[in-house]
């Protein structure tokens, strides 16, 4: 059999009925420009820490909004909340604030950034 080079990609399935959805809604009702996010990337292209890291806040915060919360703390440490992102947001999001507190609601959520 030939190989052509594709192979069947793992699942990437989220149950929505498991995922915690409220943690998201409160971040949303602090900034409510969350709620604007259509997800176009703009902010991803524009961010300085993705120069230099593979850090992806289009995927980041995609991942927040469906509850799915391992390994994100660590992932939002490497932004250094410089606001070229809220700069570019065709929508206005407040990008500043809405990874600041995505940040405070994963530390409520005894969620490390630092492993000990």
């Amino acid at each position: 059999m030939t190989n052509w080079g594709f192979h069947i990609a793992k699942s990437r399935i989220i149950d929505m009925d498991t995922a915690d959805l409220g943690v998201y809604r409160k971040v949303a009702a602090k900034v409510p420009s969350a709620k604007l996010c259509l997800m176009c990337g703009a902010c991803t292209a524009s961010c300085t820490a993705r120069n230099h890291t593979p850090f992806n806040l289009r995927k980041n915060h995609l991942l927040f909004r469906h509850g799915q919360f391992k390994g994100l703390a660590k992932e939002f440490d490497k932004c250094m909340l410089c606001g070229k992102c809220r700069l570019v947001c065709p929508r206005g999001v407040n990008t500043r604030a809405l990874i600041y507190n995505m940040r405070m609601a994963l530390d409520n959520l005894n969620y490390t950034r630092i492993k000990k």
